[in-house]
């Protein structure tokens, strides 16, 4: 009886599509930025926005504050009043990620930001866990 059980199972298995498709469906796109004197302007930030599924305020005054610096949204772009160099904002953008995107039971991208009473939590669409986070 065991035998067949394996077998079907066997035959089951080779029936299933092969896996092509690569885990990596999150990417942050490349960043489309500027420096016109002592500002970046990062171009493609509703691009970005649209990736993180988040508000622009929430990732514009989190990049401001690791930055140390002011700045503004101005045409679907973010303005920052400083230089900053293409891996510096690489690398905050992906920290940010890891703290705010990325679920932290499992490690998934599919979160959401809810506000109860004063505090913030990320809620996982795919485990259902919820995380509290920092206010920024």
């Amino acid at each position: 009886m065991e035998f067949e059980y394996q077998k079907l199972l066997k035959k089951a298995m080779d029936n299933l599509p092969k896996k092509t498709a690569t885990k990596e469906r999150f990417v942050i796109p490349d960043l489309a930025y500027e420096q016109q004197g002592n500002k970046t302007i990062l171009k493609n930030f509703v691009d970005l926005l649209n990736v993180l599924r988040r508000e622009p305020r929430h990732l514009a005054r989190y990049l401001f504050k690791e930055l140390a610096t002011r700045g503004s949204i101005k045409n679907n772009s973010l303005v920052l009043d400083t230089r900053v160099s293409r891996e510096n904002l690489m690398r905050k953008i992906e920290s940010y990620v890891q703290e705010f995107i990325n679920c932290k039971v499992c490690g998934e991208p599919d979160t959401k930001l809810i506000k109860e009473d004063r505090y913030i939590f990320m809620v996982c669409e795919a485990c259902g866990a919820k995380t509290p986070i920092r206010i920024l």
